[in-house]
């Protein structure tokens, strides 16, 4: 039995991590972070600085800033600076008007935007804003997670300001106090916990499910999700449970890759990654006829499952984002099929077994092909789960212990693969495009 203490902790950290969010979560940090340096100067800015870590460039570089029809920073920068509200936080550009995209092309058009590569730094997670009125300065800096502000002050960040916050949140994430995980402890408080405790996780599904039919009345992204829902792809795929899941897992990607102003529940600060551990369980649960107790149960394993690797793996890092949500979503899927802990072991296992290594080469309208191999996978890591069907320790990565073979995953995202990191960036940087 879970202890109180250790279930309000719990709890605690999944309202922290699982939050709104409009458009994808790094270049809306960046324009959070604007909008907060912005309020310290107190007037508006006549040139804008921003000085980012290496996987912020790689993940706001190709996506597209919602309500907008443009993709990249600069957009995402100047309306930070003329409408955002820090109070919004991941939904900063939420008071978008016709009248304020224009005012904020104008500042993009007058050259009045830097943006450079932040040196000197080993945290991945890292956003530095200068703006300038006259003889007036002030600075913000977010690091570790996505709202999480170590400086803000007038005039310009020193080197030494800059030591004493940065220690603060180095390492895999700005975790704080948070509570350390291990999969048994996850999986027990989804299953006992109260549940008017949890109920609150069903917001997931109102939200995620919302934007894969929203972005089914228009044309975002490369319109994965609507071509999965075409007679053409039915005639291949079929109409079945696997074909509804990756469909509406990947509309809601195609819309919020592709700049539709619809909001999303995150996990652990990637709006693909809430995306990817919700609305697989969703349409699981509605096509098997479960009950709601059991969707608001297998939500939260989902969702507590992809938080818990997160925990090792770090906010951003060379492996892609799918490969922990869609790992919550196959132990979310057990739990859904009547599957107990071991055979959720059995699914992470086989899902460590297949999808370690698949890169992440930024946030784009592209994603949405990577969060259906994701899904795809959890689908028949579940199914093989059920069928008593497990990867062992004599194959690969995996290991007997289940948070050793989570680990083993966590260590090649967040170290070895760090030369990864550096050569898709330097890849992406470096076309001609």
């Amino acid at each position: 039995m879970i202890d109180t203490n250790t279930r309000e902790r719990i709890l605690a950290l999944i309202h922290k991590e699982v939050v709104p969010a409009i458009g994808c979560t790094e270049p809306m940090a960046v324009a959070l972070c604007t909008a907060k340096a912005v309020e310290k100067l107190g007037c508006r800015p006549e040139k804008i600085e921003a000085l980012l870590s290496a996987n912020i460039l790689k993940n706001a570089m190709g996506v597209g800033i919602p309500g907008t029809g443009m993709t990249g920073l600069p957009i995402a920068i100047a309306l930070g600076a003329l409408i955002g509200k820090s109070d919004y936080q991941l939904e900063v550009l939420r008071d978008l008007t016709p009248e304020a995209l224009e005012a904020g092309k104008r500042f993009v058009a007058e050259d009045r935007i830097g943006i450079q590569l932040k040196k000197g730094i080993s945290e991945k997670l890292y956003i530095e804003i200068i703006v300038t009125a006259g003889e007036k300065q002030a600075t913000a800096v977010i690091a570790g997670s996505h709202t999480h502000f170590v400086h803000v002050a007038p005039g310009r960040l020193d080197d030494a300001t800059l030591a004493q916050v940065l220690p603060k949140t180095s390492g895999a994430s700005a975790a704080g106090d948070d509570i350390a995980l291990n999969l048994k402890l996850v999986y027990d408080y989804a299953t006992t916990a109260p549940l008017d405790e949890i109920r609150f996780i069903l917001e997931t599904r109102d939200y995620n499910m919302k934007a894969a039919r929203e972005a089914l009345k228009g044309n975002y992204g490369h319109n994965l999700g609507k071509s999965i829902d075409r007679p053409l792809a039915k005639g291949i795929l079929g109409d079945s449970i696997y074909s509804r899941i990756i469909a509406r897992t990947a509309a809601a990607c195609d819309a919020r890759m592709g700049g539709a102003m619809i909001p999303v529940m995150s996990n652990s600060g990637s709006g693909n990654q809430g995306i990817c551990a919700t609305n697989p369980v969703c349409v699981y649960a509605e096509m098997n006829e479960n009950t709601e107790e059991e969707l608001i149960r297998a939500l939260t394993l989902s969702h507590l499952t992809a938080i818990y690797i997160k925990q090792s793996l770090g906010k951003l890092s060379a492996l892609c984002g799918c490969v922990v949500a869609s790992t919550g979503s196959s132990v979310g899927i057990v739990y859904l099929m009547g599957g107990d802990f071991a055979r959720c072991c059995a699914a992470v296992k086989n899902m460590v077994a297949n999808l370690t290594g698949m890169i992440c080469d930024g946030a784009k309208p592209s994603c949405s092909l990577k969060l259906t191999s994701g899904v795809s996978t959890a689908i028949l890591s579940a199914l093989l789960a059920m069928e008593g069907k497990c990867v062992t320790s004599q194959e690969g990565i995996v290991d007997d212990d289940i948070d050793r073979s989570i680990h083993n995953l966590t260590a090649i995202g967040a170290d070895a693969m760090c030369i990864t990191d550096e050569m898709v960036l330097n890849i992406m940087t470096s076309k001609g495009c």
